[in-house]
């Protein structure tokens, strides 16, 4: 029976997200196939096993056929723990280091997906605090954290005030902000799984785009499987296939999109290499949806990675 370690929680302002998407897996683990451990990091970065802490971690990690990372965030998810795990040649589900590292920078991404042609909205880059006098994308504008998940540090400005005040908070988050145009637009997203991708969802946001208060505080609807045109379908899912492998990801990803249906056009938004698990998470529901069951969704990433 392979032995399977679920790391969990972290520093990060996703932990809380963390700990809901690790009982997911824990519970829902085939407990037939795997004995499952699990390790929890704690807010002041300690790796606590059953409570206690452990000083020699990878002699301890080394225990195990494979390790499950459901952190979510800083500074785990960008690629230290993947880093880490391949100098000692410990298995792992999920993207590896340069996957990782480009992908959680929202900034290198588009950088990345531009050079291919990949549809995205108006964006520009800050990386530094300092106040801006104007902006070269009309108003309104979305302003976010370059390395942050769960919609956190987002906000919506309408004027070069609003901007600079919500500049200085995504910087609370990280070291350089995003910029973008405000489309409105439908929120679709499109999990992969080894290279096959997932019906399509979409987000009903309880706000007026999906942050982390609509996320885990109001009741947003997810509609799964979204009512799209075929040929629209088929579009987000070659995209969401292409932009899968550009970014170099593996195993697993939730890519997400923004469908201006005004105009009949679709962006790129963002992906997400470790998407949450939780019991309202897109990532899961989807593949549900194509008759995988998280039991079946959780063995397949195990054995497949």
């Amino acid at each position: 029976m392979k032995k399977i370690l679920v790391i969990y929680g972290g520093v990060s302002f996703e932990h809380e997200i963390s700990i809901r998407s690790a009982k997911t897996i824990i519970d829902n683990i085939d407990k037939k196939k795997y004995h499952v451990d699990s390790l929890y990091i704690d807010k002041d970065n300690n790796w606590l096993h059953n409570n206690k802490k452990i000083e020699n971690i990878i002699s301890f990690l080394k225990q195990y056929d494979k390790i499950f990372p459901i952190i979510h965030g800083n500074p785990v998810e960008n690629g230290n723990l993947e880093g880490m795990l391949n100098i000692f040649n410990i298995p792992y589900v999920g993207t590896d280091l340069l996957g990782s590292i480009i992908s959680y920078d929202k900034a290198i991404t588009k950088t990345i997906c531009a050079s291919y042609n990949i549809p995205q909205t108006e964006y520009f880059v800050v990386n530094s605090n300092k106040p801006l006098k104007e902006i070269s994308i009309p108003y309104p504008v979305i302003i976010k954290p370059a390395k942050c998940g769960s919609s956190i540090g987002i906000n919506i400005a309408n004027n070069i005030k609003e901007v600079n005040k919500y500049i200085k908070e995504a910087f609370a988050y990280d070291n350089k902000v995003v910029v973008e145009k405000y489309v409105k637009a439908r929120e679709l997203e499109c999990a992969v799984l080894y290279g096959k991708a997932s019906p399509i969802g979409e987000i009903k946001s309880a706000n007026t785009f999906y942050d982390y208060e609509s996320k885990y505080i109001k009741d947003s609807n997810l509609i799964i499987p979204a009512k799209l045109p075929k040929d629209l379908i088929k579009k987000i899912q070659d995209l969401s296939l292409k932009i899968f492998k550009i970014l170099e990801l593996k195993d697993l990803a939730r890519i997400d999109f923004l469908y201006d249906y005004n105009n009949d056009i679709l962006y790129f938004n963002e992906v997400n290499t470790m998407p949450g698990f939780t019991s309202i998470s897109m990532y899961p529901l989807l593949f549900k949806e194509s008759g995988i069951s998280i039991k079946e969704l959780i063995t397949k990433l195990i054995e497949n990675s």
